[in-house]
């Protein structure tokens, strides 16, 4: 067996946890991505990245939609998206579970991995809710997918700033990406949608917590025995 598995030399339970999280996380981004590139090449009318919604996508019906935003969604596909999503939600749960233990007791870890959690529970609300089915719980869920998962990176990321498994390095790249999902939120909120129409300011709110799944997964994916899981001294990014 490797010593990046984690049955490699006796890990601990802190290292299996790392491990399957890192594997959660990865998974739950890559597949969202896949679940929404599959979907849209199911559309038979032209699916726009700048001007369509990525809700748009998981539209159980082909009709006229959208009040000060009128356009007309068709996606035969959407299971596949609404699916996805479902999934991105449930694995986030799942990945915040175990890195309870990984990050280590504090105040921020907590509340940054609730935060978290409560993203997941906004992107399993998006799939279950489709805009043109019940608009509303589908707004307000995927606004808490927005709002709770950014701030989690920033929260997280003075976490990982200190983290024995991670350090400086991490923790800057998980802040300035929840700073920019939220430049991207505000932009998205306020119908600033220059220069990147609404579908692109919305892809840049969501785009910093499926990057931060990716990374972080993959770190603790292929290191996952970098020391217990507890916040230290500051680490070498």
């Amino acid at each position: 067996m490797s010593a990046g598995s984690p049955g490699a030399g006796g890990p601990s339970p802190t290292d299996r946890r790392g491990w399957w999280a890192g594997l959660l996380l990865l998974v739950a981004s890559i597949q969202f991505v896949l679940g929404m590139a599959i979907t849209q090449l199911g559309w038979t009318t032209p699916y726009s990245l700048s001007q369509n919604y990525i809700s748009d996508l998981g539209a159980a019906h082909c009709e006229q939609i959208g009040g000060i935003d009128p356009r007309y969604v068709c996606s035969p596909w959407h299971l596949v998206f609404d699916t996805s999503i479902v999934i991105l939600g449930l694995l986030t749960i799942a990945a915040v579970v175990l890195l309870w233990r990984v990050f280590g007791p504090g105040a921020l870890s907590a509340v940054g991995l609730i935060l978290l959690a409560l993203s997941g529970v906004g992107a399993m609300g998006v799939g279950f809710s489709p805009e043109d089915v019940n608009l509303t719980v589908h707004q307000l869920s995927a606004l808490i997918a927005f709002a709770c998962g950014n701030t989690a990176l920033i929260l997280l990321g003075a976490v990982l700033w200190r983290h024995v498994r991670f350090g400086a390095g991490y923790g800057v790249f998980s802040v300035l990406l929840g700073l920019v999902g939220w430049f991207a939120l505000l932009m998205f909120l306020t119908h600033h949608f220059w220069p990147l129409g609404v579908g692109g300011y919305e892809r840049l709110t969501v785009a910093p917590t499926l990057l931060w799944a990716a990374v972080v997964g993959a770190k603790l994916l292929v290191h996952p025995r970098e020391g217990p899981g507890r916040v230290s001294g500051p680490a070498p990014g």
